[in-house]
């Protein structure tokens, strides 16, 4: 039990060192990742009004891929979304998770739609 306290403890510092020298802007919203074992979502959000401008997740999309290919055509959904609501460019916020695998296939995904971060 308590090496589980350690973990999420650790998990959560990752977190807050990241989040703390990024701020989403309705102008320059924050790309926030989650990933967990079986799905990987993704959304846009507001800091200053503390609210969710687009969101995405790997249930939307109803072709079956594999777990870095889904990601990266989570990040494409996230992208043409953000398009229709005229959002360019974006700051990724990676959370606790390091940037590779599924993150980075995400964060590429999201630029090759047309997103710059």
């Amino acid at each position: 039990m308590k090496r589980l306290k350690e973990k999420s403890r650790k998990r959560r510092r990752r977190a807050h060192r990241v989040r703390a020298q990024i701020r989403g802007t309705a102008k320059r919203p924050r790309l926030s990742v989650f990933r967990s074992l079986k799905h990987i979502r993704v959304q846009l959000i507001d800091d200053d009004k503390g609210i969710s401008l687009v969101s995405s997740s790997d249930q939307d999309i109803k072709e079956k891929k594999s777990g870095s290919e889904m990601a990266e055509a989570v990040g494409k959904k996230l992208a043409e979304k953000a398009a229709k609501k005229k959002i360019t460019t974006v700051i990724f916020d990676r959370g606790p998770y390091a940037y590779h695998g599924r993150v980075k296939a995400l964060a590429e995904g999201a630029r090759a739609g047309g997103l710059k971060f």
